[in-house]
């Protein structure tokens, strides 16, 4: 008799009641990377890696960008797939799976089935999910493009100032692309005059623009997107402007005019907005108003290294690679001081999986 393989059976992992939320630590003078478990409070070395410039990560994956100018690619071991209506976390050992060639900087960006590491040239190298899962670096296609995007079985890309599907046809125009977003609302590419929004419903995609409210400066334009996994309001730097909110419901923009910021994140549709500042001060907003809901002071003294907000369904993560430490943050409670970690080493580059 052939037994049942269970619903939402991962072949090689073991399946978990609840998030296994962990933090992939590069140490920017020791080249060491570490795996914390937010669980455990367990840090486990996994990877020596010279030189890393930039990090990364896609929910499971760690992308480290070295001054050789690979990519070095770290399974964090910890993950949650989508059901629609529910989610499955699973976990694994963490394990260094190599590196891939080309040029910085670098975006990477997944489904379940393709990886897209698309390098500064405008090079894109596809590499087969399937096979990362199990270990493996397996090129499975190269093309040039703009920005890709991997999304529900289909590549997208942004290429001679438009969208495509891949074989098929134009969804929508986006000039001088650069940054892109998966939402439960679709997804996002940015473009010159603002963001295209993306959809599928029963294979067949559709483009919608969502325009800057104003001519927006080059410089001011929001190139990376941040958010909590899922969600639909988005958070970008808007050079020494501020910060822009993307709200992809109402399929509108807010620029807060907060001056220079550091990093950004947004936590999700009616909830606060997360900038953190050069006096190392972390800031709450409301997204609608703009008007600041809390503040603390996290970092002291000038700051070092590549400082971040990494954000889950509950609480945000900051490094501090000056106080080697990171910190954790209850954004539903005036940003509340929950935890703080110190690893023991410089926590210069951080991101964040199992979400």
């Amino acid at each position: 008799m052939t037994q049942e393989v269970p619903h939402g059976y991962v072949e090689g992992a073991e399946e978990m009641p609840e998030p296994q939320l962990r933090l992939v630590l590069a140490d920017g003078e020791t080249g060491k990377v570490h795996v914390l478990n937010l669980l455990t409070e367990e840090t486990i070395a996994v990877a020596d890696v010279e030189d890393v410039r930039a990090i990364a990560g896609d929910g499971r994956f760690a992308y480290l960008t070295t001054g050789s100018g690979e990519l070095r690619v770290i399974d964090a071991g910890a993950w949650a797939v989508d059901h629609g209506d529910h989610l499955h976390y699973y976990r694994t050992a963490a394990r260094d799976l190599g590196a891939v060639a080309g040029r910085p900087p670098y975006d990477a960006a997944a489904d379940t089935a393709t990886t897209a590491v698309r390098a500064g040239n405008g090079a894109v190298e596809l590499l087969d999910r399937v096979r990362m899962e199990k270990g493996e670096l397996i090129e499975k296609g190269t093309l040039t493009a703009d920005a890709a995007l991997p999304y529900r079985g289909h590549l997208l890309l942004a290429e001679g100032g438009a969208v495509r599907v891949e074989g098929g046809a134009d969804v929508g125009a986006c000039a001088d692309a650069a940054g892109t977003a998966v939402t439960r609302r679709g997804v996002i590419f940015g473009c010159a005059d603002g963001a295209l929004l993306v959809t599928e419903k029963g294979g067949a995609f559709e483009g919608v623009k969502i325009r800057y409210p104003r001519k927006t400066p080059a410089g001011d334009r929001a190139k990376a997107f941040r958010h909590r996994p899922g969600g639909s309001t988005l958070a970008a730097r808007a050079g020494e402007s501020g910060m822009w909110v993307l709200d992809v419901v109402a399929r509108s923009w807010k620029l807060l005019k907060i001056g220079p910021v550091v990093a950004v994140n947004a936590v999700g549709e009616a909830a606060p907005v997360l900038s953190l500042t050069k006096d190392g001060v972390l800031r709450a907003y409301d997204p609608a108003s703009g008007k600041e809901t809390a503040r603390t002071t996290l970092l002291t003294g000038p700051l070092t290294g590549s400082p971040d907000i990494q954000m889950d369904t509950s609480r945000a993560y900051i490094n501090d690679p000056a106080g080697k430490a990171v910190y954790e943050i209850d954004y539903n409670d005036d940003l509340r001081l929950a935890r703080t970690f110190k690893p023991g080493f410089t926590p210069t580059y951080m991101t964040e999986t199992g979400r």
